[in-house]
Protein backbone atom coordinates (compact mmCIF):
# COMPACT_ATOMS: atom_id res chain seq x y z
CA UNK A 1 0.00 0.00 0.00
CA UNK A 2 3.28 2.29 0.35
CA UNK A 3 3.83 2.15 -3.36
CA UNK A 4 3.39 4.58 -5.86
CA UNK A 5 0.42 4.01 -7.30
CA UNK A 6 -0.04 3.32 -11.09
CA UNK A 7 -2.26 5.22 -13.44
CA UNK A 8 -3.89 2.26 -15.95
CA UNK A 9 -2.16 -0.84 -17.32
CA UNK A 10 1.09 0.66 -17.52
CA UNK A 11 3.93 0.70 -14.64
CA UNK A 12 5.73 3.17 -16.08
CA UNK A 13 3.00 5.69 -15.40
CA UNK A 14 3.40 5.69 -11.79
CA UNK A 15 1.64 8.50 -9.38
CA UNK A 16 3.52 10.47 -6.94
CA UNK A 17 0.98 9.47 -4.32
CA UNK A 18 1.21 6.05 -2.84
CA UNK A 19 -2.02 3.30 -2.82
CA UNK A 20 -2.97 4.03 0.70
CA UNK A 21 -3.46 8.17 -0.66
CA UNK A 22 -5.62 6.86 -3.69
CA UNK A 23 -7.60 4.29 -2.13
CA UNK A 24 -8.10 6.70 0.51
CA UNK A 25 -9.00 9.79 -1.42
CA UNK A 26 -10.33 8.59 -4.38
CA UNK A 27 -12.31 5.46 -3.30
CA UNK A 28 -13.00 5.85 0.61
CA UNK A 29 -13.88 9.32 1.28
CA UNK A 30 -15.62 9.46 -2.52
CA UNK A 31 -18.30 6.80 -1.06
CA UNK A 32 -18.55 8.90 2.19
CA UNK A 33 -18.93 11.65 0.11
CA UNK A 34 -21.69 10.17 -2.17
CA UNK A 35 -23.85 8.64 0.85
CA UNK A 36 -23.76 12.05 2.83
CA UNK A 37 -25.33 13.62 0.11
CA UNK A 38 -28.16 10.87 -0.42
CA UNK A 39 -28.79 11.10 3.39
CA UNK A 40 -29.01 14.96 2.99
CA UNK A 41 -31.50 14.90 0.58
CA UNK A 42 -33.40 11.74 1.65
CA UNK A 43 -33.75 13.63 5.22
CA UNK A 44 -34.88 16.93 5.73
CA UNK A 45 -33.77 19.54 8.63
CA UNK A 46 -36.39 18.40 11.03
CA UNK A 47 -35.69 14.32 10.63
CA UNK A 48 -32.15 14.93 11.00
CA UNK A 49 -32.31 16.74 13.77
CA UNK A 50 -34.80 13.86 15.20
CA UNK A 51 -32.67 11.34 14.35
CA UNK A 52 -29.61 13.07 16.09
CA UNK A 53 -31.18 13.63 19.31
CA UNK A 54 -32.16 10.20 19.07
CA UNK A 55 -28.72 9.11 18.66
CA UNK A 56 -27.73 11.60 21.34
CA UNK A 57 -29.63 9.86 24.14
CA UNK A 58 -28.03 6.31 23.25
CA UNK A 59 -26.85 4.59 26.81
CA UNK A 60 -24.52 2.32 24.51
CA UNK A 61 -21.02 2.94 25.85
CA UNK A 62 -21.78 4.41 28.73
CA UNK A 63 -23.26 7.25 26.86
CA UNK A 64 -20.51 7.99 24.11
CA UNK A 65 -22.32 10.27 22.15
CA UNK A 66 -24.49 12.11 24.67
CA UNK A 67 -24.67 15.68 22.90
CA UNK A 68 -26.77 18.01 25.48
CA UNK A 69 -27.02 20.43 22.55
CA UNK A 70 -28.82 18.11 20.33
CA UNK A 71 -30.71 16.67 23.10
CA UNK A 72 -32.44 20.05 23.76
CA UNK A 73 -32.89 20.95 20.23
CA UNK A 74 -34.93 17.48 20.00
CA UNK A 75 -37.25 18.30 22.80
CA UNK A 76 -37.61 21.95 21.37
CA UNK A 77 -39.44 20.05 18.64
CA UNK A 78 -42.38 19.02 21.13
CA UNK A 79 -43.63 22.37 22.46
CA UNK A 80 -45.98 21.03 24.00
CA UNK A 81 -44.69 19.06 26.43
CA UNK A 82 -41.40 21.60 26.98
CA UNK A 83 -42.42 24.88 27.24
CA UNK A 84 -39.35 27.52 28.22
CA UNK A 85 -39.43 27.47 31.84
CA UNK A 86 -39.46 23.18 30.82
CA UNK A 87 -36.42 23.42 28.57
CA UNK A 88 -34.53 25.37 31.17
CA UNK A 89 -35.28 22.60 33.82
CA UNK A 90 -34.51 19.72 31.05
CA UNK A 91 -31.26 21.64 30.53
CA UNK A 92 -30.49 21.31 34.10
CA UNK A 93 -31.80 17.27 34.46
CA UNK A 94 -29.53 16.89 31.75
CA UNK A 95 -26.53 17.81 33.17
CA UNK A 96 -26.81 15.92 36.73
CA UNK A 97 -28.63 12.78 34.76
CA UNK A 98 -25.81 12.45 32.98
CA UNK A 99 -23.04 12.44 35.73
CA UNK A 100 -25.66 10.11 37.77
CA UNK A 101 -25.66 7.66 34.84
CA UNK A 102 -21.75 7.59 33.87
CA UNK A 103 -20.37 8.05 37.30
CA UNK A 104 -23.04 6.59 40.53
CA UNK A 105 -24.95 3.90 38.95
CA UNK A 106 -23.56 0.72 37.31
CA UNK A 107 -26.81 -0.04 35.97
CA UNK A 108 -26.72 2.29 33.81
CA UNK A 109 -23.59 0.94 31.96
CA UNK A 110 -23.78 -1.67 28.87
CA UNK A 111 -27.47 -0.93 28.20
CA UNK A 112 -28.17 -1.71 24.50
CA UNK A 113 -30.49 1.39 23.66
CA UNK A 114 -32.97 3.91 24.63
CA UNK A 115 -35.41 0.75 25.50
CA UNK A 116 -32.84 -0.63 27.92
CA UNK A 117 -32.73 3.22 29.15
CA UNK A 118 -36.40 3.88 29.84
CA UNK A 119 -36.94 0.11 31.68
CA UNK A 120 -33.93 0.90 34.04
CA UNK A 121 -34.93 4.31 34.66
CA UNK A 122 -38.02 2.95 35.93
CA UNK A 123 -36.24 0.12 37.67
CA UNK A 124 -34.19 2.71 39.96
CA UNK A 125 -37.35 5.08 40.00
CA UNK A 126 -34.94 7.53 38.96
CA UNK A 127 -38.14 8.48 36.52
CA UNK A 128 -39.01 10.52 39.67
CA UNK A 129 -36.26 12.26 39.65
CA UNK A 130 -35.24 13.29 36.95
CA UNK A 131 -38.93 13.60 35.16
CA UNK A 132 -38.24 15.80 32.14
CA UNK A 133 -35.39 13.39 31.07
CA UNK A 134 -37.73 10.52 31.50
CA UNK A 135 -40.20 12.09 29.31
CA UNK A 136 -38.54 12.98 26.31
CA UNK A 137 -37.09 9.34 26.48
CA UNK A 138 -40.61 8.19 26.50
CA UNK A 139 -41.02 10.75 23.16
CA UNK A 140 -38.18 9.17 21.92
CA UNK A 141 -39.15 5.94 21.62
CA UNK A 142 -42.59 6.81 20.44
CA UNK A 143 -40.64 8.34 17.04
CA UNK A 144 -40.09 5.33 15.09
CA UNK A 145 -43.70 4.05 15.45
CA UNK A 146 -45.10 7.48 14.75
CA UNK A 147 -42.82 8.41 11.60
CA UNK A 148 -43.68 4.66 9.87
CA UNK A 149 -47.57 5.23 10.65
CA UNK A 150 -47.27 8.59 9.06
CA UNK A 151 -45.43 7.21 6.16
CA UNK A 152 -48.13 3.92 6.08
CA UNK A 153 -50.44 6.51 5.91
CA UNK A 154 -49.09 8.73 2.91
CA UNK A 155 -48.45 5.82 1.09
CA UNK A 156 -52.08 4.70 1.64
CA UNK A 157 -53.54 7.95 0.24
CA UNK A 158 -51.03 8.45 -2.87
CA UNK A 159 -52.52 5.04 -3.83
CA UNK A 160 -56.34 5.55 -3.02
CA UNK A 161 -56.66 9.19 -3.65
CA UNK A 162 -55.11 8.81 -7.76
CA UNK A 163 -55.73 10.75 -11.03
CA UNK A 164 -59.03 8.57 -11.28
CA UNK A 165 -60.06 8.87 -7.86
CA UNK A 166 -59.31 12.84 -6.88
CA UNK A 167 -62.99 13.89 -5.97
CA UNK A 168 -63.35 11.99 -3.25
CA UNK A 169 -64.43 13.69 -0.30
CA UNK A 170 -63.01 13.76 2.84
CA UNK A 171 -65.26 11.51 4.54
CA UNK A 172 -64.97 8.26 1.83
CA UNK A 173 -61.39 8.71 1.72
CA UNK A 174 -60.98 8.71 5.53
CA UNK A 175 -63.23 5.42 5.37
CA UNK A 176 -61.30 4.11 2.76
CA UNK A 177 -57.55 4.84 4.39
CA UNK A 178 -58.64 3.01 7.35
CA UNK A 179 -59.99 -0.11 5.29
CA UNK A 180 -56.67 0.05 3.28
CA UNK A 181 -54.48 0.89 6.31
CA UNK A 182 -55.81 -1.67 8.92
CA UNK A 183 -56.58 -4.10 5.94
CA UNK A 184 -55.41 -7.39 8.61
CA UNK A 185 -58.36 -6.71 10.82
CA UNK A 186 -60.94 -6.18 8.33
CA UNK A 187 -59.52 -9.79 6.59
CA UNK A 188 -61.13 -11.25 10.41
CA UNK A 189 -64.58 -9.85 9.03
CA UNK A 190 -66.71 -12.34 7.14
CA UNK A 191 -69.06 -10.85 4.13
CA UNK A 192 -72.09 -11.87 6.20
CA UNK A 193 -71.25 -9.63 8.90
CA UNK A 194 -70.86 -6.40 6.79
CA UNK A 195 -73.72 -7.81 4.16
CA UNK A 196 -76.48 -7.74 7.73
CA UNK A 197 -74.48 -4.83 8.84
CA UNK A 198 -75.26 -3.02 5.64
CA UNK A 199 -78.56 -4.22 5.37
CA UNK A 200 -79.46 -2.85 8.88
CA UNK A 201 -78.44 0.58 8.17
CA UNK A 202 -80.71 3.16 8.16
CA UNK A 203 -79.66 5.17 4.98
CA UNK A 204 -78.04 2.99 2.50
CA UNK A 205 -78.42 3.37 -1.33
CA UNK A 206 -79.35 0.11 -2.27
CA UNK A 207 -81.13 -3.18 -0.61
CA UNK A 208 -78.62 -6.65 -0.91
Amino acid sequence: MDEDYVIGKSKRKRSEVSYLHHFRMEVFYAVIDLELQELNSRFDVVTSDLLLGMASLSPVDSFKIFDKNKIMKLAKYYPSEFDENKLRELGFQLDSFIVYAQKCDSKFLNLKGIKDLARVMVETKVDQTWTHVYLLVKLTLIIPIATASVERAFSSMKYIKNDLRNRMDEDFLDNCLVCSIECGIFKTVSNDVIINRFQSMKTRRGQL
